[in-house]
């Protein structure tokens, strides 16, 4: 162990130099010396500290501020009698794991004592059972790097297997045998993927070789864990790395089989773009010009329409005679796709919804090129897109990966030019919110009629109208609407009814 208070020689110094304790982790760990237990800060909050990414926000939760995960001998049941009256709240979903959650000034804190856990061939979940000593605890973690740990109040640093030595290293291992750690919970399979993308942290040959033996482990994992898997993934610095690696030991085609799919076969005869590598490029590119949320992480939304933004293409291409290739209709093809496959991974249906949309609007674009477009196509193309037209924008953009410079220019320029006719457009309605001068009540007080069919005809109507003329006027909207209901022989208030001779 080494005390950081007290360094001994220069490489102790360099520790404790590192490896800076946050003061709410020592407030905590007192508390818990005055009853008796110990407490330790332990898994990726030491990782974290090391690498300097460690925050703390005691005024509030805030962007960016980390969780605080403890390790303790204490019970749940004595966890929670010893923070009584000192955290602000609790919340103990965890505890049938053996976590207690805690929350005080703002600051997170996840306490879970000693245990040791396994998943058996046919559950979901696993068993836990209470262990007696850190080092039990921490051999049971996922990777090393994990398994590194520091006493509170008394900053004692445990690293029993190298994990500091791996973290300088970049390389990933587990504390015992890998086969072991990946059979205790299949789900560090893709932790491995996601560490790789997100620290840098190469998985050691022995380690990948039991992620791919042990894929097929995966099965027993829940989709919802699986989810939350890939979604952090997502939003790594380069998720790219990690999904290459999910694809290359076969994992990919278990928990997000569209994408291995893009590796279609190329033949001399027909030859086409790389999907696969396309895909990948235009994810990367897509990051690249994506601008933060609000609360400062990435955009999650316009990273998962990069990477499912062509995978209608296997189902629909088609070899023409001469040796071309064509994906007709792939945008739609590909929407449902998108739409099932994020239902099955159990996606919140709003992140679901705009990843699909921008599947399916991603080409649209294309044909702005072909023909000038209207004023209506343009104010459709934004309509369509709603609160997505940025991410489209970014989505389109990316969508280029050709070599041919000028090709790539060309679409550039063109796109720009698209964008400067909705910003003029913008300047003289607000189109980003178009919707009919006639609202459904209107329509129906017009032409006399009850809520039903016909409105939602007439309304679709004078939706369209609005798009191809802009903004007329009510008195010029009423006129439309009545010529309307006359060429669909839709009877109006006062018409008197045909009499028979």
């Amino acid at each position: 162990m080494i005390c950081l208070d007290n360094p001994r020689d220069s490489a102790e110094r360099a520790v404790s130099a590192l490896l800076k304790v946050p003061a709410p982790a020592d407030d905590l760990g007192r508390l818990f010396a005055g009853a008796g237990h110990s407490l330790y800060l332990v898994g990726g909050s030491v990782r974290d500290a090391l690498l300097g990414r460690l925050s703390v926000d005691a005024t509030s939760a805030g962007v960016g501020a980390s969780d605080l995960d403890f390790a303790t001998d204490a019970r749940p049941e004595r966890v929670l009698e010893i923070t009584r009256g000192w955290a602000d709240a609790t919340w103990e979903a965890g505890i049938a794991f053996g976590t207690v959650g805690l929350i005080r000034a703002g600051v997170r804190f996840e306490v879970t004592t000693y245990r040791t856990e396994a998943y058996d061939r046919t559950s979901r979940n696993p068993t836990v059972a209470y262990g007696d000593t850190l080092e039990g605890d921490l051999v049971r973690r996922d990777f090393t790097v994990n398994a590194m740990a520091v006493s509170v109040p008394g900053h004692e640093f445990v690293d029993l297997f190298g994990g500091m030595a791996d973290l300088a290293r970049k390389v990933l291992r587990t504390p015992g045998s890998p086969e072991a750690s990946l059979d205790d919970d299949p789900l560090r399979i893709l932790r491995a993927a996601r560490f790789e993308a997100q620290l840098g942290l190469i998985p050691v040959g022995e380690l990948v070789a039991a992620m791919r033996s042990r894929t097929p482990r995966l099965t027993i994992v829940s989709v919802e864990r699986i989810r939350d898997e890939l979604r952090k993934l997502m939003i790594c610095a380069d998720p790219v790395v990690g999904l290459e690696r999910l694809v290359d030991i076969g994992v990919a085609d278990i928990v997000l089989p569209d994408l291995p799919a893009l590796r279609m076969e190329i033949d001399e005869h027909h030859q086409h773009k790389d999907v696969y590598t396309h895909t990948l490029t235009v994810l990367r590119q897509a990051i690249a010009l994506e601008d933060p949320l609000p609360d400062g992480g990435p955009d999650e939304v316009l990273r998962w329409a990069a990477l499912l933004h062509d995978i209608g293409k296997p189902r629909t291409r088609r070899h023409a005679p001469g040796g071309g290739v064509s994906f007709h209709h792939h945008e739609v093809v590909g929407r449902d796709m998108t739409r099932k496959r994020l239902a099955e991974l159990r996606f919140p249906k709003d992140v679901a919804d705009a990843v699909t949309l921008l599947v399916f609007l991603h080409l649209r674009f294309h044909g702005y090129g072909r023909g000038e477009w209207t004023d209506a196509a343009v104010r459709r193309y934004v309509h369509d897109a709603g609160p997505q037209l940025s991410r489209l924008h970014k989505l389109v953009r990316s969508d280029c990966t050709t070599r041919n410079r000028r090709k790539a220019e060309a679409l550039t320029a063109t796109y720009d030019t698209l964008e400067e006719r909705i910003a003029r457009l913008s300047e003289r309605e607000e189109i980003a919110a178009i919707r009919p001068e006639l609202s459904g009540d209107d329509i129906m007080e017009l032409l006399g009629l009850s809520p039903g069919r016909l409105v939602g005809q007439a309304r679709a109507h004078m939706l369209d109208f609005r798009f191809e003329a802009g903004l007329v006027g009510r008195e010029a909207a009423e006129t439309e609407l009545l010529r309307w209901a006359r060429e669909n022989d839709v009877p109006l208030p006062g018409d008197l009814p045909d009499q028979a001779t």
